[in-house]
């Protein structure tokens, strides 16, 4: 099954037989050097967040021109998500993740490297930039994963696999409170992780594998890019995983900032809200996996809209303790998104596969094929979405001297999130008109409710 160089060449994960023999226990291996990969990325993508706490006065930075660093290092890796997703079709899953894992010490040392008062702003600028190459690791995970789990588990697979990754912003600002606690400096915990990817690189390249069918299939991003669903579903992880990766730079700087926290105060919360999101996005592919994606994320939509607005009322208040805890409730929630909207993905191809005519293995491939290719641009897409929540913050900071501005605008990106939601997956349409004409007869209405 394996060619030299760790490449399978036969994978067919629908045939229960084969899975139950041997392709489970190949797709969980891979599975978790893929999270381990993967959460290395997160860290490396996010530490700017943490990075921004230890720079007091003496570096001379304002909080706006902290608010624009971290977006442009969520920019950076939302670009970057769009070349990593057609790497894994060039160059193999196994071989791509060893690469991406190892170009991670670029930006780990560089900042290493500058980190003390003194350094202009465009350096920091400039280094921050490349921190972004580790939001690239999500796409080509994903895509990679997404090729080893049949249909059935995918929601699961893809859930762990991401919320793995996810834990990556967590963790670092842990590790972060940890060095601040003892006294550290910047510098200590940028030394940590570099050893850390190293050793992600040497174990992907050992455990790891290629699937053969995947490579030399980069029309199928084209493709992907060319369906209406791809850029819905785009726009959907905008306000889920956007409104995650936006909140886990954002939260300290406006604890900060709003409320007056110092950066050790800061530190002793801000991990809690990205911990509980990564956490929860494997239920919340578990959950889409009985229930139904879209009707998940339709929920979840609602309740992120009932959590902003006790997030305005409580900033308008100045309350603190009810700020937080409608923050964190916020985190959690987000992490249910991404996890339901990103188990939609394979099941609308799937659906419309069979709407196709395609039966058995080749509805099972070609749901593979397009869903795999899209998640890397939907991933992309989505990852504007911390921009956009960075950017907000500065000029609501800018503007009235606080984040309700922004919160106000979320709310109704979250409104428009529902309708979209409910109109385009959930809304029934009535049945077409029946016709004895063979001529005139239509296709039947696709329903994506299961998804």
């Amino acid at each position: 099954m394996t060619a030299p160089g760790r490449w399978i060449q036969h994978w067919d994960p629908e045939d229960e037989t084969f899975w139950k023999t041997t392709g489970e226990k190949v797709a969980r291996r891979n599975l978790c050097f893929s999270v381990l990969s993967e959460h290395i990325g997160f860290s490396v993508w996010t530490m700017w967040s943490v990075l921004v706490l230890f720079m007091g006065p003496e570096y001379g930075l304002s909080p706006a021109d902290k608010f624009l660093l971290t977006s442009m290092v969520t920019l950076v890796g939302a670009v970057v998500r769009i070349p990593y997703t057609f790497a894994v079709a060039v160059f193999g899953g196994r071989n791509w993740t060893v690469v991406s894992a190892a170009a991670l010490l670029v930006p780990t040392v560089a900042a290493f490297a500058v980190m003390e008062p003194g350094t202009s702003f465009s350096t920091f600028l400039l280094v921050g930039l490349l921190a972004g190459i580790g939001g690239g690791n999500f796409a080509s995970s994903m895509t990679n994963i997404n090729a080893f789990f049949p249909l059935r588990q995918k929601g699961w697979a893809l859930g762990l696999n991401a919320g793995g990754g996810n834990i990556g912003v967590p963790v670092i600002q842990v590790a972060a409170l940890a060095v601040i606690g003892a006294g550290g400096g910047p510098r200590v915990l940028l030394g940590v992780y570099i050893p850390l990817i190293v050793v992600a690189a040497v174990l992907a390249a050992r455990y790891m594998d290629n699937i053969a069918s995947v490579k030399n299939d980069t029309g199928a991003a084209k493709e992907a890019a060319k369906d209406a669903h791809t850029w819905i579903m785009s726009f959907l992880y905008i306000g889920t995983f956007g409104s995650f990766i936006g909140y886990s730079f954002a939260f300290g700087q406006v604890l900060t900032t709003q409320f007056g926290r110092t950066p050790l105060q800061a530190a002793y919360v801000t991990f809690i809200g990205p911990l509980l999101g990564s956490l929860i996005r494997p239920v919340g592919g578990r959950l889409a996996d009985r229930y139904g994606g879209a009707r998940i994320t339709l929920y979840t939509f609602v309740a992120m809209g009932a959590a902003t607005a006790v997030l305005i009322a409580a900033s308008m208040q100045k309350s603190l303790a009810l700020f937080t805890v409608a923050f964190v409730v916020l985190f959690v929630l987000t992490g249910l998104g991404n996890g339901s909207t990103y188990k939609m993905i394979p099941g609308i191809f799937q659906t419309k596969a069979l709407a196709k005519g395609l039966r058995g293995e080749d509805a099972a491939a070609y749901g593979r094929r397009l869903s795999g290719a899209s998640m890397g641009l939907i991933g992309a897409v989505g990852a504007l979405g911390g921009v956009g929540i960075n950017l907000a913050f500065r000029q609501s900071f800018l503007s009235y001297g606080s984040g309700t501005g922004a919160f106000v605008a979320f709310l109704a990106c979250y409104a428009v999130c529902f309708v979209v939601t409910w109109s385009v997956y959930l809304r029934r349409r009535p049945a077409p008109a029946i016709t004895t004409s063979p001529a005139t007869e239509e296709k039947p209405q696709l329903s994506y409710a299961e998804v």
